[in-house]
């Protein structure tokens, strides 16, 4: 037995029990195995990390995702399933590339020259350095994965599988390649998903402007563009609004809404696109909103998505006028070569001096922004590959809806569904370097285009060597949309992990990327392996501030948030614990320091708690619990031992129902308030009596302690196995609490008596401390009592030494009866039948207590009079209705304050 150290502090034991834990296999499936802890014919769990990007730290997201992965995969362990948790890390394409771009940006180097294969190498040197520095963030956080099986998304084994995938969907016709408006980052260079666009909200402006209209008075411009007369002679204008002056030269039409009427006799007319005289036709579309604006919109159908639409219905040119760097191209006349932005300064003041700018508003809307670099994004016309989703998306509705997969909690399966049914086809390139290459070759000598499982030399169609590889790589969410089976060594469908661990049971994820990345797993299964990822998807919210706002980078106070920060000040349990249940599925949880002050007091508080229960425990071995008869167990032992079982049992449901958070409250509220507070508070009156019968507390307190430490080690694993290995060996299953058994409820122990009566005792006690309180009583003071106690006279004097004890009564001046008279100038506590009445001339002295209550009673009265005074004059009808509101609350509570005054002086008299 190891002798505990004064205070519980986690640097003196984490590093060191994770080395023993992982140097023992205690997180590798075969060892548990090989020690018959797990069967492999018999149950098991598997979770799959999901994989941080290597491009930094690790953030408190991953921390809350790391917590309640581990929280499961210890609970199944100690339940005796074959548990594995794999690891990994993803590549993150355009994140890693940006943030090599900036490093090279240091040294005056830009990607291009380097070239691809040198570029491709210094983003693996950078995968190099953050992966370690990630893996061993993930170790500080106490996660029990097997590190010998991770993973990583550009290893030989999942570039295996993602070629694989993508030339089986490209032989299925679920991968095609065409021109498609996409969201184009100018910034990366590269297309992005739709999920990959954060919308932010923009204060900017409406400018409202005027095309001429082809008429018989005037055909067209006779004056160039700049020179103030360009519209001259024209009699007619169709005025509309627009929030991108700039599109205005790759405008190819202007559409009103059918049904309104300001519009309906320039359907079919002309208009003169200003800056470059092109005639544009007027077209009727129901996309149009009448009430935008002016219900008359311009349509640029290569940079915007409803234009798009509106552009192929009525069959309109699709002009791009910007390069792949957001400037202007050829087609943009006398602006090519301006940024953008500055296009659209240029154009506004031209469009002025020309008389064609009506009026400018000021406008607030949304603008989306790439998610990894936070350019604003260009809607944009081109050739990309895509996978065909709705397909793939009907049968990812029907494994929810038949509850093959079931998303935990419930309500956001409405939003699968909704996503699900509106979804549109997956853009599956990007314009980059790093990434999986599309494995897809084109011949210079004919059309052939094909997708081959290795690398071809020649063409398959006529022969040729002129062959070449497409330049563009695939959207990192492909390859992590394979992680569920590529991991686990598919398309190797005989490896024993996919044989054993295939579909695994889990997606633990935050709910901001239940379609990045759940969506994607889970069509991508269903198409390559005809089964579902997992069974189950449990969501996790965000976690902001105190204060409810978003945890940012450029806060003030953005250290304190680091779980590097917060493991060096407060622990990884008491962040792990906090993290774990301080919210419930899929709502986002503000982390106050205060409940990291808390779980850190709830770890010292059961350390100090073990320190004296091994300290207590005497000489020679403790018996164990099951060879002492029931009958020798007294009130508070039946009592403790029922509340764990209850405990067990209702953790027990609770995690099986995904319902970790208030699994981990409920052994903190069981440890804290009712075996700390309360049973070891009651032991010490048998531990300290040299005459009574030590065995049976020892017992008791051990059983306890024992079964409570494994009901918590999901939840702070720490604290846990070092308190756990520090008890008498005859008390503890097994070599480490890390693969010890989970408790299992034992009903014989369920007691609804003594439950009854250790609450009365309880009770009694709050309310005698209550009254100690009110009158000041000092804390060592013990004070007299009578009971009138009914029919459990005879229990409480059983019980009387606990009594005496807990609510520090004088033993001698204690008396227990069935019925009394009330007792004159005393306090009473009432619990049910029950009445305890606490002679005042033994609390206070009387005489100075009723003068101080006296003036505190006639200063109160006169505040009131005062209060009453005010309400009753001209500041009743003048002052805000807030302020006389919250004056007559002040009153009310005066006045309660009084009564209550009044009645502690009554009971002293």
């Amino acid at each position: 037995m190891t002798e505990l150290s004064k205070t519980y502090n986690p640097k003196d034991h984490e590093e060191r029990l994770y080395q023993w834990w992982e140097a023992q296999g205690y997180f590798k499936p075969e060892t548990m195995i090989a020690r018959e802890l797990a069967s492999p014919e018999g149950e098991r769990f598997c979770i799959t990390m999901p994989p941080p990007n290597v491009t930094g730290i690790l953030h408190l997201g991953h921390a809350m995702t790391a917590a309640l992965e581990d929280l499961m995969t210890r609970y199944y362990r100690m339940r005796g399933f074959e548990t594995l948790f794999l690891p990994g890390s993803d590549h993150a394409g355009i994140a890693t590339q940006n943030v090599v771009e900036r490093e090279l940006s240091k040294e005056g180097v830009t990607r291009h020259d380097l070239g691809r294969e040198a570029f491709i190498e210094r983003c693996w040197e950078w995968k190099e350095k953050t992966h370690n520095r990630i893996t061993n963030q993930h170790r500080q956080l106490g996660i029990s994965c097997d590190w010998e099986r991770e993973r990583f998304t550009l290893d030989d084994g999942l570039s295996h599988a993602v070629r694989t995938a993508f030339t089986t969907l490209f032989n299925q016709g679920l991968i095609y390649r065409g021109p498609y408006m996409v969201n184009w980052c100018p910034r990366c260079e590269s297309a992005i998903s739709d999920l990959e666009v954060e919308s932010e909200e923009h204060d900017s402006h409406l400018w409202y402007i005027r095309y001429p209209i082809v008429n018989a008075d005037w055909k067209g411009p006779q004056h160039p563009w700049g020179s103030g007369r360009w519209s001259e002679g024209a009699t007619a204008f169709i005025e509309m609004a627009t929030t991108r002056p700039e599109t205005i030269l790759g405008d190819s039409g202007v559409a009103v809404n059918p049904e309104d009427a300001r519009w309906q006799s320039l359907v079919g007319k002309m208009v003169v696109l200003p800056v470059l005289g092109r005639q544009i036709l007027v077209v009727p579309d129901e996309a149009v909103l009448p009430a935008f604006g002016t219900g008359a919109v311009k349509v640029t159908p290569a940079h915007d998505p409803t234009d798009y639409e509106i552009g192929m219905r009525h069959n309109l040119a699709q002009i791009d006028v910007m390069t792949e760097t957001g400037t202007m191209n050829e087609n943009a006349g006398p602006y090519q070569g301006l940024e953008r932005y500055a296009c659209r300064e240029a154009i506004v003041v031209d469009f002025e001096r020309e008389g064609l700018l009506v009026k400018v508003e000021d406008y607030h809307h949304t603008v989306g922004h790439c998610q990894r670099c936070h350019t604003v994004i260009e809607p944009r016309i081109s050739t990309q590959w895509f996978v065909r989703a709705k397909p793939l998306a009907e049968r990812a509705m029907q494994v929810v809806r038949e509850g093959t997969m079931r998303i935990v909690p419930e309500r956001f399966e409405k939003t699968w569904f909704h996503w699900m049914e509106n979804i549109r086809d997956w853009c599956i390139s990007r314009q980059l370097w790093w990434g999986h290459r599309i494995p897809v070759w084109y011949c210079q000598d004919c059309d052939a285009v094909w997708s081959p499982m290795e690398n071809p030399t020649t063409c398959p169609k006529c022969g040729s060597t002129y062959i070449y590889q497409d330049e563009d790589v695939l959207d990192t969410w492909f390859s992590s949309g394979l992680w569920p089976f590529s991991t686990l060594g598919w398309p190797d469908t005989e490896t024993y992990d996919m044989q054993r661990f295939s579909p695994t049971d889990m997606r633990e994820t935050g709910y901001d990327i239940l379609f990045f990345w759940v969506a994607r797993e889970t069509m991508l299964s269903l198409a390559l392996l005809d089964q579902a990822p997992y069974h189950t998807v449990y969501l996790h919210g965000l976690i902001r501030n105190e204060y409810g706002q978003k945890i940012s980078k450029s806060m003030a106070d953005a250290w304190k948030y680091d779980p590097l920060y917060i493991i060096e000040e407060y622990g990884t349990d008491a962040l792990r614990y906090t993290l774990a249940t301080s919210s419930t599925p899929g709502n986002d949880m503000n982390l106050d320091p205060r409940r990291l002050e808390g779980a850190r007091n709830f770890a010292n508080k059961i350390w100090q708690a073990s320190r004296y229960i091994l300290m207590n425990l005497g000489e020679g071995d403790v018996s164990p619990l099951s060879e002492i008869e029931n009958n020798r167990l007294l009130l508070e032992d039946r009592w403790i031992l029922s509340r764990l079982h209850q405990l067990t049992g209702d953790v027990f449901k609770l995690m099986e129902m995904c319902q970790y958070g208030e699994a981990g409250r409920r052994v903190r509220d069981f440890l804290w308030d009712e075996f700390c507070d309360w049973y070891i508070e009651a032991t010490k009156v048998r531990l300290y009596d040299d005459r009574a019968d030590k065995a049976i507390p020892r017992s008791v307190l051990l059983t306890v302690l024992e079964q409570a430490l494994r009901l918590l080690h999901p939840f702070m694993p720490f604290v846990t196995e070092t308190i756990w290995q520090a008890l008498p060996q005859s008390v503890r299953r097994g070599e480490a609490l890390i693969i010890a058994p989970w408790p299992v409820q034992d009903v014989a122990y369920l007691d609804a008596a003594a439950e009854v009566q250790m609450m009365l005792l309880m009770d009694l006690t709050r309310g005698i401390r209550n009254v100690r309180a009110e009158y000041n009583v000092e804390a060592g003071k013990r004070v007299a009592a009578w009971v009138a106690a009914g029919t459990l006279a005879t229990t409480l004097t059983d019980r009387e030494p606990v009594l005496v004890s807990l609510a520090r009564l004088d033993a001698e001046k204690l008396e227990i009866v069935e019925t009394l008279e009330p007792v004159a100038q005393s306090a009473s506590v009432v619990v049910g039948d029950v009445v305890v009445y606490l002679p005042l001339a033994g609390l206070v002295d009387l005489e100075a207590e009723r003068e101080r209550l006296q003036k505190a009673l006639a200063n109160l009265e006169n505040r009131i009079a005062s209060s009453e005074k005010r309400l009753a004059g001209p500041f009743a009808e003048k002052a805000p209705v807030a302020v006389v509101e919250s004056e007559r609350q002040r009153l009310m509570e005066m006045q309660t304050e009084a009564t209550q005054l009044q009645e502690q002086i009554m009971r002293l008299s």
